[in-house]
């Protein structure tokens, strides 16, 4: 029986059936890790957003600003106030002056930037220049983009809406918005990351509608971390493993609350559900074949042992034995394939009619959405332009600890925007990976061969494997390189204002153990007098704590000096940093969410062209 085991495991069919059934697990939990991933990476995007305004608020308070606007061009009428309806709980930042200035001002769109210099690599910044985008593969997109410096304006290049995005209207949102960029005009610090942050939410908006298709339910988890000796509390955990799925109620009240959003549904079962009814069958067919693997070899045996009789001249008893044993292992072959067909075709049904439709519903979704994020980050990277119209006059306001602690907030949500970038990418890549490969195998494994292939079966799978080959091809390096540059900047700001504090209490230890010098002093002063006697050869005692009170006055001065020089430095190192890291890590995020747009579009319109082609050849005679 071991032998026979043994040999079962190693039949080429049982391994398929082995290989389809583990590609089908995986992907069961790709799809979990796919579904919360994006909702954590939108998440992020939330939260950067919103700790980037707490941390300008906090800035912005210890700076005097000159405001400087681009010279001799006057600025055009102003357009309406846009009005955002991404949610988001009140922010309160620290002068109500600020709050007031950043939503009662009109907003003026910056005059048009000059045009760019015929050898400038920087054209490439603008992703649609056909003749610069075709010209490069996606290598040298990577490598163009890493050797750009980072303090480099993207003023120079025109950002002109996506012509290569065929069926979608001219006047697309992202262009609207470009136009109504706001002047850099009697703006500070958090004017205009307020005018970021709000694009933050719109780019966070932009996975509403694949949420409802990777359905996305889990819960907001609360865990905390520790920073510089301070425990921060977050609405969200790192572990899938924590989260809920499938066709549970709150994935029915999640529908419920989108209501029209929902299009990976339809009326019919969840890409959820749809995929794990197909786990379920993967495991009954490979029960099925390895049990009929056993009963054909069983079948070879007696079929191998009644040839042996009937050549010895055997008992008639005993071969018409062997013979009914063989008719029943026949009996069992017989239904054992008819249960492997029924299988198959359910399977199949499953696969045609369920799984293809959603899986055209997911990428159509995965295009808008990237589609919409490019919208975002294109105008957040005409926003941060501004930057270097502002001239600042640090202040000699040393940091709050409200700010030291909104530095480390930000430090840790970029540091969670990277991390869930880093697995959004992974995610889909493991996804579409064990898809194909259950794919490959589950389309052409019994009874059929690549000559007997259907269009349907043919269409499904030059999909997916364009949808495989277009995420591979993804360049997502940069992005996450620029991502991680940011998370430096704000890191180099947190070491920054540990040394001012350090060097504050140092200060401020100093001086103390001046004052009380001091004032030992002048008890001695009151009890001998200004100029007292020395009461044995060599000593003054006034004298000598008058020399130690003048050493420490001394000291005081210099590491008050010292305090004084960080605290400028931070006050220009921080604007530094933001005017060098944010048109890099804006930039990055354009030109990976293009490249997304673009290969997303072109595995749905294919697959879109195939369905119409095999819908034609359905209604011709």
């Amino acid at each position: 029986m071991g032998c026979c085991i043994s040999n079962l495991d190693g039949g080429e069919t049982v391994s398929q059936c082995r290989a389809r059934k583990r590609y089908m697990k995986q992907l069961v939990v790709a799809r979990q890790f796919f579904s919360a991933s994006h909702a954590m990476y939108f998440r992020s995007l939330r939260n950067t957003g919103s700790a980037l305004l707490q941390f300008s608020s906090s800035e912005s308070a210890l700076h005097h600003h000159h405001h400087l606007g681009p010279p001799s061009l006057p600025p055009p009428p102003s357009p309406p106030e846009e009005i955002f309806s991404s949610p988001r709980p009140p922010f309160s930042p620290s002068t109500d002056t600020n709050w007031s200035s950043s939503i009662g001002a009109s907003p003026l769109p910056p005059p048009p930037p000059p045009p760019p210099p015929q050898s400038s690599t920087w054209d490439f910044w603008d992703p649609f220049v056909e003749t610069t985008t075709q010209s490069m593969t996606e290598e040298e997109w990577e490598d163009e983009v890493a050797e750009l410096p980072l303090t480099r304006s993207r003023t120079e290049s025109t950002m002109a809406p996506p012509s290569v995005l065929s069926g979608y209207s001219k006047d697309t949102s992202g262009s609207t918005d470009l136009a109504m960029v706001k002047s850099t005009n009697g703006k500070n610090i958090f004017d205009i990351i307020k005018e970021v942050d709000d694009y933050f939410l719109k780019a966070a908006d932009a996975g509403a509608e694949l949420s409802a298709i990777l359905e996305v339910t889990s819960p907001i988890v609360s865990t905390t971390q520790t920073k510089g000796g301070k425990v921060y509390s977050y609405g969200f955990y790192l572990s899938p493993a924590s989260w809920t799925w499938g066709s549970s109620p709150k994935s029915q009240a999640f529908g419920s609350f989108l209501g029209d959003q929902v299009v990976g549904n339809k009326g019919g079962d969840s890409h959820s559900s749809t995929i794990e009814k197909l786990y379920a069958w993967e495991k009954k067919l490979y029960e099925e074949v390895k049990d009929s693997e056993a009963i054909k070899m069983k079948h070879e045996k007696k079929v191998s042992q009644l040839r042996k009789l009937e050549v010895k001249g055997a008992d008639y008893l005993k071969t018409e034995k062997t013979k009914k044993e063989l008719e029943k292992l026949e009996s069992q072959l017989t239904v054992s394939s008819q249960a492997i067909e029924t299988i198959s075709a359910e399977i199949n049904k499953i696969r045609d009619t369920q799984l293809h439709p959603q899986l055209l519903d997911l990428v159509k979704g995965l295009m808008c959405m990237w589609r919409s994020m490019y919208e975002s980050h294109q105008v957040q990277t005409h926003i941060v332009q501004q930057f270097k119209y502002l001239n600042t006059i640090p202040s000699a306001e040393p940091t709050s600890e409200i700010h030291r602690q909104s530095a480390l907030q930000l430090e840790l949500q970029v540091q969670q925007w990277h991390q869930s970038f880093c697995n959004l990418v992974k995610a889909q890549k493991d996804y579409i990976q064990n898809l194909t490969g259950w794919l490959r195998l589950s389309l052409y494994q019994f009874t059929k061969t690549p000559l007997s292939r259907t269009d349907q079966e043919t269409g499904i799978y030059s999909f997916c494997e364009e949808w495989h080959q277009a995420v591979d091809r993804i360049p997502d390096k940069v992005a996450s390189e620029g991502i991680k540059s940011f998370l430096t900047v704000i890191n180099d700001i947190v070491v920054q204002h540990t040394e001012e504090y350090k060097q504050k209490k140092k200060s401020e230890s100093v001086f103390k153990e001046f004052e009380k010098k001091s004032s030992e002093l002048r008890l001695l002063e009151n009890k001998y007098g200004p100029f007292s006697v020395p009461q044995s050869p060599g000593k003054d005692p006034v004298a000598e704590k008058r020399l130690k009170v003048d050493m420490l006055r001394t000291k005081a001065e210099e590491e008050k000096s010292k305090h004084e020089n960080l605290v400028a430095m931070t006050r220009a190192m921080t604007v530094n940093n933001l005017q060098m890291v944010f048109p890099h890590v804006f930039q990055a995020m354009v030109g990976f969410s293009t490249v997304c747009m673009q290969a997303f579009e072109k595995s749905y319109n294919q697959a879109k062209k195939i369905t119409q082609e095999q819908q034609v050849k359905t209604i011709l005679p």
